[in-house]
């Protein structure tokens, strides 16, 4: 299931492809899902799959779910259990047999299950992979390798001729250091594996996953070499090296540029399934909306560098940038445009100097963008919304629209024609809502070069403007030494015991699950996010607590009526439970 490790590179991704259309370039968007490897095989297994295609099935049609509620507008999602992938990858196997590359022998080391890949002995972090805090095992097979060591020479060539070919510079650097401390032939398959995509020839070998997976970028021709691939650096290697090199073995052009990016990583750890740090998309989407976390991300995390996730600085990047700086900017100019000037743009006069102003700060925005630096651009957006608001304060459109009603339309003429310019730049960003702020400037954003120009006219019809954020509360955990309850605000939490009559999965959810409680006379629904610490059937004929006067809230659709108590440890939760039974709906005091 997709993390918000996973999102943060297919959204940067989105961001990228939705400015190049605005922009008119031909764009061929490509994502999907790797499943041809052994740990598709194992959760198979665990989660009760006695045919593997049908877990695979299952897991893609989660992550169409989760790029679908992300709003990710790739133009092919590409499956590497797909019969036109597994075509590809023989072809491309071929090729590099075909120029004399591909040699059997054997191989003996370590071998990092998380990571599918073998991994030296220098790598290790007190004999671990420092990446899944796991012992790598040691084995011994006989494999078919691909002479990686011969194209040494044409890569380092490659990557000095080509400044841009790794970003940024710092993994170049590492890269190029790397591949200049020597490099070995490396395995390409291995033996006896149930799953998986055959060698050519040798039905006893399986393609190693790296080598298939990779192959999937090829599969749209036409596109090839591609523009940019956007990674994570863990796999860095395997995209900047071993890859490069099979390109050249069978006769391929190289993708013009590889952008590696840092981990997002919660209390400084990578997000990942196999240290339990996961966090569920679908809920971080359901309360705070998708156009909310494509901000938070892009703009927390600086785009290269690791960056720290925490729900504390997504709400307050959603209620001191978002609600405070351009929400608040865009409601007063469209509240002020219908209320004193009968939702028309007034006859104004365009402020030239605003207008340079701005169209010099677009610039500034699209070199950014051409450089990937999505993080800086957005920055530089967000920035010209502070301006709006400098500019509305700073000529007080309330207080001149009785003495000097030709400069409050001046005034509402330049900022609404602004609004519009921050719609344009904002929608790679924040699609769903610049959809919606284009309705209410009654206009639509069909290009960049919008964003250019003040050209909304006088006369111009608006609609009805809506707020675009609502503030959120904090809600951090009390700490010891904080402010101290009394017994009026406990009085305030109904506290009952439940006996948990019915439990099930919600669908598109790794994270939930639906609960039906009953409380004395009535029942009712909870969705709770413990699916990774209780099977279903774990907790049905539980007696748990469960605070019942909550205001109701919708999770993935699903009304939750009552909140679940649990204690929470390192990321693990236990619920709070009656140790002896209790009539339903009894009081907790």
């Amino acid at each position: 299931m997709p993390h918000i490790g996973h999102a943060y590179t297919t959204i940067v991704a989105d961001v990228l492809a939705r400015w190049h259309r605005l922009r008119g370039d031909d764009v061929f968007f490509l994502t999907g899902l790797d499943e041809n490897s052994m740990k598709t095989v194992e959760a198979a297994k665990e989660q009760g799959f006695k045919d593997i295609q049908e877990y695979a099935d299952s897991m893609a049609e989660r992550w169409v779910g989760a790029w679908k509620i992300f709003d990710i507008s790739y133009d092919d999602f590409i499956r590497t259990t797909q019969e036109r992938h597994k075509r590809n990858v023989e072809e491309f196997f071929k090729r590099i047999q075909e120029s004399g590359d591909i040699y059997k022998g054997e191989y003996e080391g370590l071998y990092c299950e998380g990571c599918e890949a073998y991994v030296a002995e220098g790598d290790l972090v007190d004999g671990k992979c420092p990446l899944h805090q796991k012992k790598p095992k040691r084995i011994k097979e006989e494999n078919y390798f691909f002479r990686l060591s011969k194209y040494q020479d044409q890569i380092l060539n490659h990557i000095e001729a080509n400044p841009q070919f790794i970003q940024p510079e710092a993994r170049r650097n590492e890269v190029f250091s790397f591949i200049k401390g020597g490099l070995r032939d490396v395995s390409v398959s291995r033996p006896g594996l149930e799953w998986g995509i055959k060698v050519p020839g040798d039905p006893t070998q399986t393609i190693w996953v790296w080598l298939d997976a990779l192959c999937n970028y090829m599969l749209p021709h036409d596109y090839w070499p591609a523009d940019a691939h956007l990674i994570a650096k863990d796999i860095l290697r395997f995209h900047c090296v071993v890859w490069p090199g099979m390109l050249l073995s069978a006769g391929h052009a190289l993708p013009k540029q590889i952008f590696a990016h840092g981990f997002l990583t919660v209390e400084g750890r990578k997000i990942s399934k196999s240290l339990g740090n996961v966090i569920d998309p679908a809920y971080l989407v359901e309360k705070y909306s998708a156009d909310v976390i494509r901000y938070f991300l892009i703009r927390e995390v600086s785009f290269g560098q690791d960056g720290n996730f925490s729900e504390e600085s997504l709400r307050t990047r959603l209620n001191d940038e978002l609600a405070d700086v351009l929400g608040n900017f865009v409601h007063r100019v469209l509240t002020f445009t219908r209320d004193r000037f009968g939702g028309k743009v007034p006859d104004g006069k365009i402020d030239k100097k605003l207008e340079t102003e701005v169209g010099e700060r677009m610039e500034k925005v699209e070199k950014l963008l051409e450089e990937s630096k999505v993080t800086q651009a957005l920055e530089e957006i967000m920035a010209i919304a502070g301006r709006g608001n400098e500019y509305f304060q700073s000529h007080g459109p309330w207080k001149t629209i009785k003495s000097d009603p030709k400069k409050a339309a001046d005034c509402l003429l330049n900022c609404v024609n602004l609004v519009k310019a921050l719609c344009a730049m904002l929608s790679p960003f924040m699609p769903s809502t610049c959809a919606e702020l284009a309705k209410q400037l009654n206009l639509e954003v069909s290009n960049w070069k919008q964003a250019k120009k003040f050209d909304i006219k006088p006369g111009h019809p608006i609609r009805e403007p809506t707020i675009l954020f609502k503030k959120l509360q904090s809600h951090n955990p009390s700490r010891h030494g904080g402010e101290l309850a009394t017994t009026k605000d406990l009085n305030k939490l109904d506290i009952r015991i439940g006996s948990v009559v019915k439990a099930e999965r919600v669908q598109g959810s790794e994270k939930l699950l639906k609960l039906e409680v009953e409380l004395a006379d009535e029942r009712r629904t909870i969705v709770a996010g413990v699916a990774e610490h209780y099977r279903p059937e774990e907790l049905v004929g539980k007696q748990v607590a469960v605070i019942v006067n909550l205001e109701p809230a919708k999770l993935m659709g699903i009304k939750s009526e009552c909140m679940l108590l649990a204690a929470v440890e390192e990321g693990k939760i236990s619920l709070l439970t009656a140790d002896k039974p209790v009539k339903p709906g009894t009081r907790v005091e």
